[in-house]
């Protein structure tokens, strides 16, 4: 696939594409997912694999490799908690520090996530609606529209976010 094609699959600019090939730009978690949208990856596996050791029928992945996101200021790290092969809902363990901030293009027409706050507060922000959310509070809004999750307070924020499919 040329840059080009990929470029015009994904939204993300030629660019942008060529500063990422040569290693001089880190894309954000929305350009990842738009990769992993255009050339039908999943989101996942851009990101690293898992050791998994199997117990009978129980599988264990070590926290060491629990793949994860994070922004390009490190305020936001996003554990990956979906299983590989994933149908459905995408799962991420979510820690925000003071300040940090996840902002995301849209999503696919439909996609809508669901932020549980395990500890502390953050501000969600969908399209033209903004909402705090408490610790126990849970938020659920499209994301098929330009949208945010900021920790605007001192102390740092924990919760899961699950994104489901449109």
């Amino acid at each position: 696939m040329t840059l080009d094609t990929l470029s015009a699959a994904s939204g993300v600019s030629r660019s942008m594409l060529s500063q990422i090939e040569r290693g001089q730009a880190n894309p954000t978690v929305a350009t990842v997912w738009h990769l992993s949208q255009a050339l039908g990856v999943e989101f996942a596996d851009f990101v690293g694999g898992q050791k998994v050791e199997r117990r009978g029928r129980i599988e264990l992945t070590a926290a060491s490799f629990v793949p994860e996101i994070r922004t390009e200021d490190g305020l936001c790290v996003m554990r990956i908690l979906s299983p590989d092969k994933i149908v459905g809902p995408e799962l991420y363990h979510l820690t925000i520090a003071p300040g940090g901030e996840l902002v995301s293009d849209p999503h696919t027409r439909g996609c809508w996530e669901h932020l549980t706050v395990f500890l502390g507060e953050l501000t969600v922000t969908s399209a033209d609606t903004t909402a705090v959310v408490g610790t126990g509070s849970i938020a659920r809004y499209p994301a098929d529209v330009p949208h945010a999750v900021r920790n605007h307070t001192d102390t740092a924020a924990v919760g899961l976010l699950v994104v489901t499919p449109g």
